[in-house]
């Protein structure tokens, strides 16, 4: 039984990872919503990391992880502090792993729209994007913004 409750953890985990801030994925709140689009031209491109989440969750399974291994360790006293030691071990192990497995590789973008306003959008790098390159801006009424060819 305890395996399947490591596995269903480790599932868990891995798909929280799969959040995205691409330009081309909207959520459901966005879906049937006015959205604002301008018209621009991009000025400068720059990579960058877009930080990993850090929910909680890979903590608490990485301390749930390590605690169970911790506590197959010694007996008695060794036992409950090997049971400590692997749940803290497991924990910092844990937020490490989900924030590792959901950082992503991003572009700033800097736009100059043809109101003259000028602008930067960080998101997903999931399209190629070169300065001088026409692009629409759609922002919805929450503030996301993005970029789009």
């Amino acid at each position: 039984m305890k395996k399947y409750g490591l596995l269903l953890v480790c599932c868990v985990v891995a798909l929280a990872g799969c959040a995205s801030q691409s330009g081309d994925i909207y959520s459901r709140s966005q879906a049937q919503r006015q959205l604002s689009v301008y018209y621009g031209t991009i000025l400068v491109v720059d990579t960058v990391t877009i930080e990993g989440s850090q929910s909680g969750l890979g903590t608490v399974s990485g301390g749930v992880i390590g605690g169970i291994a911790g506590n197959t360790i010694g007996g008695g006293h060794g036992r409950a502090l090997a049971t400590a030691v692997g749940a803290i071990g497991g924990a910092l192990i844990g937020t490490a792993v989900e924030e590792g497995s959901t950082r992503k590789n991003g572009v700033e973008l800097t736009v100059e729209l043809d109101s003259g306003e000028v602008i930067a959008v960080v998101q997903e790098a999931d399209d190629f994007y070169a300065v001088g390159d026409r692009v629409r801006i759609i922002r919805g009424p929450s503030g996301v913004t993005r970029v789009r060819q």
